[in-house]
This record gives structure tokens, sequence and C-alpha cells, in this order.
């Protein structure tokens, strides 16, 4: 199987994008909800709760694994790679969010103006503005945390006038900066980026990040025959979450416009 990990239900975003693109494969999803936000916890929690559900999803057949947050991709990536992966999974792949998007905005800008939306964990990070210089180093980089965004998704209150208002406070800062690209730099933005690109207007291009991640992946699998072989294809779909699975089958079923016969309830542990 394909794991996709989130830590709510902003990665459905990447999920939906991986069943257009590449429907044939098995997925098994798995939205840590009980535990959201990650972007305001310690790097030694974001990695130990990172650590857990990529244990999980190992434990239940999952050759490969996107971290399809950004929190869990800036703040944890690195040390599953270099440290834990090797020692307990050799044979197997963990891959972020955060080097495709990057990718993208140095291809899309046009006057070498960027801006990053994300959790305040990510932006502190700097790990956008790291990987941006290493592909061109003359760029304008401008940060923007939105600590509010993702529990704003979580709670179903996408559209509705207090998140426009709490949106064009956070981007009327970016706006300023005149940036010609925006990183939505954080999954759960995905739900929000029709407003996002309506308040940044038709001279900024907010980047579909859902989109470029399903072609990376895609083009990681060409390039890794000895993974993709071992990925069964059967076109199933399984869903987990650490929270209400009700609520997420609902959530789920609004937002892929598919239904979703069960939701697993699971605890994630050491």
């Amino acid at each position: 199987m394909i794991g996709v990990f989130d830590s709510g239900f902003g990665g459905l975003t990447i999920l939906s994008a991986f069943l257009k693109k590449l429907p044939e494969y098995d997925y098994l999803y798995l939205g840590d909800s009980a535990r959201t936000p990650y972007g305001s916890k310690s790097q030694e929690v974001i990695y130990t709760y990172t650590r857990q559900a990529v244990n999980f999803l190992f434990s239940k057949g999952c050759r490969v694994i996107v971290l399809a947050c950004n929190t869990a991709s800036t703040k944890a990536l690195r040390k599953i790679q270099q440290e834990w992966l090797p020692v307990n999974y050799p044979d197997r792949r963990v891959l972020g969010v955060v080097i495709p998007l990057a990718e993208s905005a140095v291809e899309s800008t046009r006057y070498g103006r960027i801006g990053v939306i994300g959790t305040q964990a990510t932006i502190e990070s700097r790990v956008y503005e790291e990987e941006l210089r290493k592909l061109r180093h003359k760029l304008i980089i401008y940060g923007q945390a939105c600590p509010l965004l993702v529990p704003l998704v979580e709670e179903g209150w996408v559209g509705k006038p207090e998140s426009n208002m709490i949106l064009k406070k956070y981007l009327s800062r970016v706006k300023r900066k005149m940036i010609d690209t925006l990183i939505l730099g954080c999954t759960h933005y995905s739900f929000l980026e029709k407003d996002i690109a309506r308040i940044m207007g038709k001279n900024c291009r907010v980047l579909n990040g859902p989109e470029t991640i399903s072609y990376k992946l895609a083009d990681y699998l060409i390039r890794h025959p000895e993974i993709e072989v071992r990925i069964p294809q059967n076109r199933t779909v399984t869903y987990c979450t650490t929270d209400d699975p009700e609520r997420f089958r609902i959530f789920g079923e609004k937002f892929l416009s598919q239904n979703i016969p069960s939701v697993e309830k699971i605890v994630l542990g050491p």
C-alpha cells in the first residue's frame, strides 16, 4: 500500500490527487485528528507523533509513505529518513511535501518574489526558504504563520464570514510584499485555496500542492520500480483516524464526493 499521513483532514487533498493520478494502487490514509494541530507543538513532540504514525502505517503493509503534512515534513522527516528508517524499515521509504512545492514555486515565479504561508512550526523552521535558495539563490522570500487556519478547517468553518475575515488579515501582510507566487505550506490550506486565490488577486499564482505532489509521486514510482512492484494494485482505500470515525467519514465523503464505507479508530503508541 501507499500510506498517506496527516495531522487531520488536510491530507485528504493529497489523497484525492493521488486517486485521480494513480488510481490503480491501494492506499491507507491516517489522520491524527485527536492530536491536531501539530503546528503549535515542539519539535520533539512532532517527531514522536510522526514516528508513531509512520510505524503504524508500515505495520499495516505500506511500502512508501507520504507525509501529507508540512509540519511533519519540516520537523520530523529528515530524522526519520536518516536515523529511524535505516534501523527499522531499511527497504521502505518516507517522502515529504516540501521539496516538490519548492521546485514548483521556483519554476512558476516570474519576478523571484515567493510567499509561504504555514503553521507556526513550519514558518519558524525556515525549511522552505532553505530549499528555495538551494534551487535559486536570488529570491525574495516572505513567510507568514497562520496558526488559526488549521482549526478552522478541522471544525468545518471553510467559507464562513469569520474564516474570510481571518484569511484577509493574514494575507494582507503577504500582499504588501508584492509576491507573484504563493506556496500553501500546509495541506489544510488547500480547502481554502479558492478564497486565498481570490484575496491574493490575479497577479499572484497560488500553487496547487496536491496536484504537484501527485506528479512527483508518479515520477518517484517510475524511478524506483523495486518499490513500485511491491505495492498492491487493487484500487482499495482504507481510512484510519485517532478521533471520531463518524465525524471523519462525514467530512471525508463531503470532500472526496464518494462513499466511505468505514473508518477505523486507532490509538497511536510508542
